[in-house]
């Protein structure tokens, strides 16, 4: 669906900035409503869909158990 929307866990990617996840937040969100930039009328649902995805990504990643590495730290 969003071929520009890169993976974000290891091993493809080991540092995963705030950035890195409000962009693909950002793709996924623009492909799905079809608007690269909303109208005035629909920026408040389309940046807090932006939010909320972005958020349930980090969260995701968090909780991503990886074979062959140690989480938090172990």
């Amino acid at each position: 669906m969003c071929r520009s929307i890169k993976t974000l866990r290891p091993p493809f990617q080991d540092e995963v900035t705030d950035a890195d996840i409000r962009a693909a937040a950002l793709q996924y969100v623009r492909k799905v409503s079809g608007f690269r930039t909303p109208a005035a009328h629909n920026a408040e649902a389309f940046d807090r869909a932006v939010a909320q995805i972005a958020a349930a990504t980090a969260e995701l990643l968090a909780s991503l158990r990886i074979r062959g590495r140690a989480q938090g730290g172990e």
